[in-house]
């Protein structure tokens, strides 16, 4: 049997017609620039195929109920083994949804307090809070409640009369203003600011003290009266329009009742070691695994044991720093990969093929050499890793590397070379060639002549700090995972100058399945007026959402055909041979070519085409100076990597006079190649006279940065203060933090 992954004949996206054999139980890191065609090897063929093929193996009863996969444009693929896919994706999740319950640890510290807690509450549900028998009565498990903003509700300086209450129904002459006025509990002429506390309790809850007895029957208090309405639902559920209309008023705070703890009395008073559940589960793993370490009841061995186990993987894998409260939906993509990866770290199967998905993402270089760690672990284990990875610590441990290229998108998909990481560096590739540069250390910075002053930042790990954000110059914020930059930068800084800031950072752009890069920058519309203009018609017969749509497949350009038990076979609308438009609309032409023909082309050619309209060209020239010049127009957004989204928000803010722009890890999925012009351009609005501000680990980025913050010396509780500001020079110099160590090392 043959040791390698044969693929012959590959076609997938943007792929010519690859044939390549990938040897097994070895480390091959896929390389090459964005929108190279690593992706559609990795991920849209191998994982996909191996995926569809595993679910072919059940039943199908079993297969109904499985994602189904649709088999790759390719002539033949074999000796695929089961595959373990660890992406880059957030994990999904509500408020409920934590790092505990994510890792399922929470559910053995359950179990641990339901079998050795004092007093005996009772079985491992009433320690839940998902569940009615351990969760707080007042905000049902989620720690918080809505509560009515009364800053942003009422005018200090307005009494009754003159509309104190910016309020649905209770402007003067209102329903509710009538009903408060009648009661004659009020002094209609007085000002807020001027009511006694007495006074104000009556109007916020309908008697004279918080919780005292209501004095009149019709009268609830206007805070209990929005506070019941609003909690109808439970917060987390809240779909109907006026109770989204109502949340406009209210604001998250933490639960009075648990404080946040999200358990009932009965489930808090018992304790382990002196501890509550809510109080390990506040604890960083580190301080944790040090409290579970000491516990020795023979009654609880193995949950112990299952314990220190896991939060050992979590602490190996970098994220010592986490604790089981943390909710999900508020770790970064690198954090929710790790997370992923660390239920496989105690795997006992080998001869898997387990594919990461640029696992050096978010992680300081510090870190780094852990992930290197655990890939040769799995490999050593048995299994077949394949990783798809821009980072040179990451590519330089690999046994074989696959470099794909030349360019991203149709200048792409070729194999440019298949061998070990020396012969990489001779191999004259842009990837090979990249790997070989040094970036010097930038030595004529701008000087900062203005700050902009955050006092007392306590939020998170933050320890009270003071720091002073330079204007009009490139600031890098680093520090190790954890440490506290994003807390500083995007949730202190960010919003207390919120006026000014334009935050770039890589969630997903909010569109449907249809928006492009156009649509989301706004010129298709300018696209469609030229187009009607020309041929004298109606510009919604150029947009396959309306009038211009195909007839048969409504300007999907394809029709998928679900077979219930078996995967879905997408075709190509035969109407209009996949290009969304009926004939009508193909029929009308600007420059001799038809709008599918200028959606089609990528941004350089586009930029070349409408060169002589203004409105059209600046976004065309932004997409270009934020390095996407073989984007095409009609790419759907959702193909896009978290890079190439985050430098489409970036095109969309270009060319604003006066602003400072944060961006969160702008090097992630760039290409090494690329990051220098990345660094171009965010120079080029500091020129401009904007101030640009980076939250970054990339060390590249630190050199060529005017000034750096770091933040520390570690993270976690460890962090989260300001251990370094200065040139990239003097950190060289003398920076005595671990982010300075790593400097010196490149």
């Amino acid at each position: 049997m043959s040791k390698d992954i044969v693929i012959r004949g590959l076609k997938q996206n943007n792929l010519k017609n690859v044939s390549l054999n990938i040897p097994k139980n070895k480390i091959v890191v896929f390389t090459g620039v964005s929108g190279s065609g690593k992706s559609s090897i990795v991920f849209d063929t191998i994982a996909a195929e191996s995926q569809r093929q595993m679910n072919e193996t059940y039943s199908a009863w079993v297969r109904g109920r499985l994602p189904k996969y649709e088999k790759p444009h390719v002539e033949f693929i074999d000796n695929l083994t089961a595959s373990v896919i660890i992406d880059q994706g957030r994990i999904s999740g509500n408020a409920r949804s934590t790092v505990g319950t994510i890792s399922d640890m929470h559910a053995s510290l359950r179990l641990l307090f339901s079998r050795i807690g004092e007093p005996y509450v009772g079985p491992a549900s009433y320690f839940s809070f998902n569940n009615p028998n351990g969760m707080c009565k007042t905000c049902s498990g989620i720690g918080k409640i809505l509560d009515l903003d009364i800053e942003q509700v009422i005018d200090p300086e307005k009494s009754l009369n003159e509309g104190m209450l910016n309020l649905p129904a209770f402007g003067v002459g209102n329903y509710y203003w009538k009903m408060y006025t009648g009661s004659g509990l009020y002094n209609l002429d007085k000002k807020w600011k001027d009511y006694t506390e007495e006074e104000r309790n009556l109007l916020l809850y309908g008697s004279r003290t918080k919780n005292g007895e209501r004095e009149h029957k019709k009268i609830e208090g206007i805070k209990n009266q929005f506070q019941r309405l609003c909690l109808m639902k439970g917060p987390e559920e809240q779909n109907d329009n006026t109770l989204k209309r109502l949340n406009h008023f209210m604001r998250e705070t933490v639960c009075p009742d648990c404080q946040g703890k999200r358990l009932n009395p009965e489930a808090l008073s018992c304790k382990v070691h002196g501890y509550t559940i809510a109080e390990m589960c506040e604890m960083e793993f580190t301080h944790l695994r040090e409290i579970l370490l000491t516990i020795e009841d023979p009654r609880v061995t193995v949950v112990v044991k299952g314990l220190i186990d896991g939060l050992t993987r979590m602490i190996d894998i970098g994220l010592p720093y986490l604790f089981m409260n943390r909710e999900t939906v508020t770790l970064s993509g690198g954090e929710a990969q790790r997370l992923k990866l660390v239920r496989y770290m105690g795997s006992s199967l080998t001869g898997m093929t387990y594919i990461f998905d640029e696992p050096s993402v978010g992680m300081h270089p510090r870190d780094v050499f852990r992930m290197s760690r655990l890939l040769k672990s799995l490999r050593d284990k048995g299994n077949t890793v394949l990783v798809v990875e821009h980072d040179k610590d990451i590519i330089s441990i690999a046994d074989e590397i696959i470099d794909v290229g030349p360019l991203a998108g149709r200048n792409g998909g070729n194999i440019l070379f298949q061998g070990n990481y020396e012969a990489l560096l001779v191999s004259g590739t842009l990837t090979g060639n990249a790997m070989k540069e040094k970036v010097q250390v930038k030595e004529h910075v701008r000087k900062p002549k203005e700050f902009l002053p955050v006092r007392d930042a306590h939020l998170h790990n933050l320890k009270h700090i003071d720091v002073d954000i330079p204007l009009h110059v490139l600031t890098v914020v680093t520090g190790v995972a954890g440490s506290g930059k994003s807390s500083l930068i995007r949730d202190v800084f960010a919003k207390q100058y919120e006026e000014k800031v334009v935050l770039v950072d890589q969630s997903a752009i909010t569109a449907t399945g249809r928006s492009t890069a156009c649509t989301y920058l706004g010129f298709f519309d300018e696209i469609r007026k030229v187009f009607a203009a020309e041929n004298q018609v109606d510009a919604g017969l150029f947009s396959f959402n309306s009038k211009g749509a195909c007839p048969s497949c409504k300007g999907r350009g394809a029709i998928t055909t679900e077979l219930v038990f078996m995967d879905p076979v997408t075709t190509v609308c035969e109407a209009c041979e996949g290009k969304r438009y009926s004939k009508e609309a193909l029929s009308y032409t600007y420059k001799g070519k038809n709008i599918v023909e200028v959606l089609d082309m990528n941004v350089e050619d586009a930029r070349e085409f409408f060169g002589g309209l203004p409105k059209i060209r600046k976004h065309l020239d932004a997409l270009l100076e934020t390095g996407l010049p073989y984007l095409s127009l009609g790419q759907p957004l959702s193909t896009l990597s978290g890079g190439e989204r985050q430098r489409v928000k970036l095109a969309k803010e270009l060319h604003k006079k006066g602003n400072i722009y944060v961006l969160d890890e702008p090097t992630t999925g760039l290409h090494a190649s690329d990051i220098k012009k990345v660094m171009a351009l965010l120079d080029g609005l500091v020129d401009r006279g904007n101030t640009v501000i980076v939250i970054e680990h990339n060390t590249d980025v630190m050199k060529m940065a005017d000034y750096i913050i770091d933040i520390g010396p570690d993270g976690g509780s460890a962090g989260g203060e300001v251990v370094f500001t200065g040139t990239p020079l003097e950190m060289l110099e003398k920076g005595n933090t671990i982010t300075a160590e790593f400097l010196r090392k490149e």
